[in-house]
């Protein structure tokens, strides 16, 4: 006759066997609330279950929470929405776009998925058939966004690992950047002279300033005496309202300005105050550079329209105001300034930024390397 099993002292679970032959094991475990509630766990055999039951006990006595039922992913990821990236805590546009990743593609394909329950293989396949029904550029920020909240779910320990930072994510081809040459950006500031703009576009090819960042532009932000200009804040559209919020990558920064700013940013001040006087009390005072004729910030998309039209107009081949801020970067690393500094001037929230998206003026410098070294071997003895 086997030995009777002993009974686990107070506080230390139950093991029974159900009747469809499994062990289950009945363990109370601290909740992420502060309460306690039995948990339940299963094997084949006793042995199965009583090491599930040990581990169970383990988190308990190092106070760790163990979820009786972990939420679906439906339940979290909305919950982390709401608690972890609403503004103040990000941007407003960080979490739009976070939103409509998870509305769009987590919680409709991959929603039904407890948290502790979910595994590699789950993440591997949801992106598979997210590359497939959208994009890889998609693809791979959903797979961002999810890594993100399950990285907040460790923290709050309901699960014990992050799979999705097992899962690479999908290869994007690096979009290909063609920023004008020398000689195009001086014929586009040549024929933007006469733009309401100037000075704002002056701004971005000089200094690389993102469009966001000329609009939201005050002209506290600037001392024209000293030459310094502060990148303290960005204006953007978001859901049909204007707002000011912080710089990308909430990098303010402090900026010299170039001496060809100056006389631009003089003249534009002058034509403000001729538009002020014009406008009388319609005039809405916001302190900001670059207005309508009532004193308002100008669209952001308006920015862009002026500059393709300018640039259309000039002859030149149209690209992304953006790109003007690649132009920047360009001419300051092929004048030698070292990338840390452009990096500063720019923003970037990491060197590798600077570095990855101009290695073509990298490749340069190597030519140029290189041929010194042809002149050094030619000029060796016994060569002709």
């Amino acid at each position: 006759m086997p030995a009777k099993r002993k009974r686990n002292p107070n506080g230390a679970g139950t093991i029974t066997k159900r009747s469809d032959g499994r062990y289950q094991a009945a363990v109370y475990v601290p909740q992420p609330d502060g309460t306690r509630a039995r948990k339940f766990a299963y094997g084949k055999t006793w042995e199965e279950c009583d090491a599930k039951r040990r581990a169970l006990l383990d988190k308990a006595d190092n106070g760790i929470p163990v979820p009786t039922r972990s939420a679906k992913l439906a339940e979290w990821l909305p919950y982390w929405l709401d608690t972890f990236i609403k503004p103040p805590r990000r941007t407003l546009g960080t979490y739009d776009k976070y939103e409509s990743h998870v509305r769009l593609y987590l919680v409709p394909m991959i929603g039904s998925k407890r948290l502790e329950s979910l595994g590699v293989a789950d993440v591997r396949r949801f992106l598979v058939q997210l590359e497939k029904k959208t994009t890889a550029a998609t693809a791979k920020e959903s797979h961002r966004v999810l890594r993100t909240a399950l990285t907040a779910a460790c923290r709050e320990e309901l699960i014990s690992r992050n799979v999705a930072s097992l899962v690479e994510p999908p290869r994007t081809k690096a979009r290909e950047l063609s920023p004008w040459s020398l000689d195009e950006t001086l014929t586009f500031l040549a024929a933007a002279r006469r733009d309401p703009l100037y000075a704002a576009f002056v701004l971005a090819i000089a200094m690389g300033l993102r469009r966001g960042e000329l609009v939201g532009l005050r002209w506290a932000d600037i001392d024209l005496d000293k030459r310094v200009l502060y990148v303290r804040q960005q204006t953007q559209r978001r859901r049909g309202v204007l707002y000011d919020d912080d710089p990308k990558g909430r990098r303010r920064r402090v900026v010299p300005l170039p001496a060809l700013c100056i006389a631009p940013l003089r003249w534009h001040r002058m034509k403000q105050n001729d538009q002020r006087a014009k406008a009388g009390e319609k005039w809405q005072e916001g302190g900001y550079v670059f207005t309508t004729s009532t004193g308002r910030p100008v669209e952001p998309r308006n920015v862009y329209r002026s500059f393709t039209r300018v640039a259309a107009s000039a002859g030149l081949r149209v690209i992304r105001l953006h790109d003007a801020r690649h132009g920047t970067a360009t001419l300051l690393t092929a004048a030698g300034v070292a990338p840390r500094v452009v990096m500063e001037i720019l923003g970037h929230s990491q060197i590798s930024i600077t570095m990855d998206v101009y290695t073509h003026v990298v490749q340069d410098t190597q030519r140029e390397a290189i041929s010194h070294m042809d002149r050094l071997l030619r000029r060796a003895p016994g060569r002709q």
